[in-house]
């Protein structure tokens, strides 16, 4: 096999500061990746593709290191110099080159989680729940510490917002390649292995290279379900128990697998995928149903499996293993009811009770999922009595180890996934239920006929109810009313419901759950919750779950309708009233947090926002949205999805420390003239952009907006009209992702520079970075997103609108944004306090704007008008091609 040479071991890789101070490993995976790419785009039959990929590259790594106007401009003239088929695929060069960079990314932190392996010298206080629990049973005790963390609940719900930029197929090549990586780093240097694993990434990057970046048609809902299944198959079906099983055997060290574990299933799974048909057309009551059954396809096929392997090793004798009486009448009763089975199982396991019981569960669960209704579990909490019985047989014959090895792990994810896998959640807007009740009012007091939209609206309840009873209480029932303004907009659903059950007709079960997302909304949202418990079908549903009651807050409409800094104080103080009001009326309050992936959305590192909520807001329980890229970050790989879940578990675990309540509180106290005077000056500089007249169209004209909706992202769509002249016309995803791609970023810091500029105190604010946890949590999340913008960049973008005063405004905030993060986070440059943040950004941000300059170079043709219609599909495509490969470099979309 052809071996790498020096030179083409620095092909397509930054040689930079930055680079330089990465782990030695990954910068060795990174060159390795990017020389393989690079001989691969020298045999792609393109003459010269290579040598321009080259030019672009060392130009833009000249531009971004000495920041001079004629470097820049340098870069800028020979992206403008390609012809559109020779800048089609430079486009996709860098695009390919951001995924190799991002596995190699994901392999490090694997490889670093792996050496770290959960030992205790290697954990911060809050970075593990085995920590976190340590620092907890200090405070308050090891027994209130146990009711906490075996009261603890973590339950992201993921969703399918349309901010995955990537096609399936791309995203599988990839998951090839991580394997081939660890085949590789797994070799021995100079062995045949290692030219194995090497020639099988060079044909896969060439696959990579090949496969088309965009997908030719939007998703379909069924397609976003299954896509969602592939990460449940893949990672999280033997990820979640895996952190049950880790924290048990840090708390319960050499006892752990010999005794019951005192951990208690933490991870509940919710999905809107299939359910959330707030303005998306496509998704009817057939496709919800249709949802439910390819999850629970997967789940049941799964315990299925698992019940199966179980078996297997379940050989032990009666004679050395006795059965309980128990077991005996289990045995008994299943026999009776499968003969069949019960006498394949006297031949496969003639001495072997335990097994023999498990060979007849297995059938049972088979059944299930096959809908035999003769043979199948009526609901897991059947199935669990029966593992339970097997359980306690186990350790009563004196075979612990096997009664909580294996055995224990199908216990848990029958508790954690049920027999639905993932709560599927239906939401609808508040406008949408009004006009369905006046119709169905006037059908029943008039006898007018109901709309297509009214017959959908309520064959949505019913399906609820079928799930239910086929799937059991747990697989549905969380209905969300999206821009919820009053008490009415809850009881609606009530009143929906019973016309859809019709008379004499039960309606489904429901929990009720108001989505506040405006800032008039979040204010109003404890008046109304008052209101609203007084309902009878509230009250009664309050006396049925032991006085629990959940509220979800919004956070990406917030942020665009008063703007980012605003925005977080507002969520801040909404949730420390609602909190305080549920104290007050003795509810278990969670607090649903609708965070998108994007800083503008209020993404960002889920532990430490988690840490600087108010007291009482979180109290064991944290619920939040997971979506697009976030998720396949978060949960495609088994290691990551496992750290990230105990990350973010410890957070939730700790914040009810009196120690963190104390110190949040005392914060928002000592610093609230500081909030009020930002939040004045913020609201105002964003006002004063975004009710500009002609802003909407402005907006529209100096981002590829416009163009985003093009892409085939996912099935919902990304304007909520055929236009956009008011900022209400947009969805808040395409509104960040829009911003993100102009390098400007906006959406998550606009105003902030202004806030801190009317304090004025750097002393005072630097103060409220190290002691207010709430302020140190934006800083840092605007000190990333300005990290990842560009000022000459956005200039660019900002310029296309011919209007100075707009471009000024918003080039002039972030300039000044950009100097007071400094100054108040500490160091010469953003990130300072973030080293090996700032290096991964630095070492991407000139790829990142080779990218952006065929971006804007399409963008810029387009906006004159002046292309033919035969060149159109050309530009247009480069500008698409230039998107999803910027959204691969910034790790982020919407």
């Amino acid at each position: 096999m052809h071996e790498l040479t020096r030179t083409e071991a620095i092909d397509l890789v930054g040689r930079g500061e930055a680079e330089q101070e990465l782990p030695e490993k990954m910068r060795a995976d990174v060159r390795m990746l990017g020389a393989l790419l690079g001989r691969v785009l020298r045999e792609s039959g393109s003459p010269g593709l290579y040598d321009d990929v080259e030019r672009l590259r060392l130009a833009t790594i000249a531009a971004y290191t000495d920041e001079s106007p004629e470097a820049f401009e340098r870069a800028a003239a020979i992206a403008d110099s390609f012809s559109i088929e020779r800048a089609d695929e430079v486009a996709r060069a860098f695009t390919v080159y951001f995924h190799l960079v991002n596995l190699a990314e994901e392999h490090q932190r694997v490889r670093v989680l792996r050496e770290r392996d959960g030992r205790p010298e290697k954990e911060d206080a809050a970075d593990s729940v085995a920590a976190a629990f340590v620092r907890l049973a200090a405070e308050v005790g090891d027994d209130t510490a146990l009711q906490r963390l075996q009261a603890l609940r973590f339950h992201p719900v993921f969703t399918a917002h349309p901010t995955e930029a990537r096609r399936r197929a791309v995203s599988t090549s990839i998951r090839r390649l991580v394997t081939l990586l660890g085949e590789y780093d797994a070799s021995l240097r100079g062995g045949a292995d290692e030219r194995r694993a090497q020639r099988r990434m060079l044909e896969e990057i060439d696959t990579l290279w090949r496969t088309a970046p965009l997908r030719a048609e939007k998703p379909t809902p069924v397609d976003e379900v299954r896509a969602i299944m592939a990460v449940f198959d893949e990672t999280l079906y033997t990820a979640v128990p895996h952190v049950y099983r880790r924290v048990d055997d840090a708390l319960q060290g050499p006892a752990a697998g010999a005794r019951a574990p005192i951990v208690r299933p933490f991870v509940r799974l919710g999905t809107w995928v299939g359910g959330d048909r707030d303005g998306n057309p496509f998704v009817t009551a057939s496709i919800t149903k249709k949802a439910a059954g390819i999850a629970s396809e997967h789940i049941l096929l799964g315990l299925e499996n698992s019940a199966n392997r179980i078996t297997k090793t379940l050989t032990l004798s009666a004679e050395t293993t006795p059965p309980a009486a128990e077991l005996d009448a289990l045995l008994q009763r299943l026999s009776s009811a499968d003969e069949d089975g019960a006498a394949d199982a006297a031949k496969r396991a003639k001495v072997e009770p335990h097994k023999r019981v498990m060979l007849l569960i297995t059938r049972r669960i088979t059944a299930t999922r096959r809908r035999d209704a003769d043979l199948a579990y009526r609901d897991p909490a059947h199935l669990l009595a029966d593992l339970r019985i097997v359980q306690d047989s186990l350790v009563a014959a004196g075979a612990p180890r096997q009664a909580y090895g294996h055995l224990q792990q199908l216990i848990w994810q029958v508790e954690t996934f049920g027999f639905h896998l993932a709560e599927l959640e239906v939401r609808q807007h508040s406008a949408v239920h009004a006009k369905v009740l006046a119709e169905c009012v006037a059908a029943r007091d008039e006898g007018a006929a109901l709309s297509t939209q009214a017959e959908e609206v309520l064959d949505v309840f019913r399906t609820i109810a079928q799930i239910q009873h086929r799937y059991g209480p747990g697989a549905a029932g969380r209905y969300i009313v999206s821009f919820t303004q009053s008490a009415h907009d809850l009881a609606t659903v009530h009143e929906l419901a019973r016309f859809a059950a019709g008379p004499g007709g039960t309606p489904p079960v429901l929990d009720v759950i108001p989505l506040f997302e405006t800032f008039a909304d979040l204010q109003a949202a404890p008046e109304i919750m008052a209101e609203i418990i007084q309902h009878p079908e509230f009250a009664k549903r309050l006396d049925a779950t032991g006085r629990r009651l959940e509220v979800m807050l919004g956070y990406s409409d917030s942020s665009k309708d008063v703007g980012p800094v605003a925005a977080n104080l507002a969520l801040y103080e909404a949730q420390a009233l609602i909190a305080a009001w549920a104290q007050d009326e003795g509810i278990q309050l969670t607090l649903f947090h609708g965070r998108g992936g994007a800083l503008g959305r209020g993404g960002g590192p889920a532990n430490s926002a988690i840490l600087a909520q108010p007291p009482h807001s979180v109290d064991g329980r944290f619920k939040l949205t997971e979506q697009g890229e976030v998720i396949f970050a978060r949960y495609g790989d088994p290691n990551i999805a496992m750290r990230h879940i105990d990350q973010v578990a410890a957070a939730v675990l700790l914040a009810s420390a009196p120690s963190i309540e104390q110190h949040n509180r005392e914060a928002a106290d000592r610093y609230a003239d500081v909030a009020a005077t930002m939040d004045r000056a913020s609201r105002e500089r964003f006002f004063s952009l975004v009710k500009a007249d002609g802003f909407a169209p402005w907006f529209a004209t100096v981002t590829p907006m416009e163009e985003i909706g093009m892409l085939a992202l996912g099935s919902r769509p990304a304007r909520r009209g055929l236009s956009v002249e008011s900022l209400e016309d947009l969805r808040a995803i395409p509104w960040v992702f829009a911003w993100s791609q102009a390098r400007i970023n906006l959406a998550g810091w606009f105003g902030l520079g202004t806030a801190l500029d009317a304090v004025g105190d750097v002393e005072l604010l630097r103060r409220a970075y190290d002691e207010w946890p709430l302020f140190r949590t934006v800083i840092d999340n605007v000190g990333m997103s300005l990290a990842k913008a560009d000022q000459r960049i956005a200039r660019r973008y900002l310029d296309l609108g011919d209007r100075a005063d707009l471009a000024d405004l918003a080039a002039d905030e972030m300039a000044l944004t950009r100097r007071w993060v400094v100054e108040i986070a500490g160091g010469d440059d953003l990130l300072a306090n973030k080293p090996v943040l700032q290096r991964a950004v630095k070492m991407r941000s000139p790829y990142v704007d080779a990218l952006s300059l065929l971006q804007l170079r399409a963008l810029r043709t387009l906006r004159t008008g002046e292309v033919s219609e035969a060149e159109l599909p050309g530009w247009q495509r480069l500008l698409l091609l230039s998107v999803s490969g910027v959204s691969a470099g910034l790790q982020n979309t919407g």
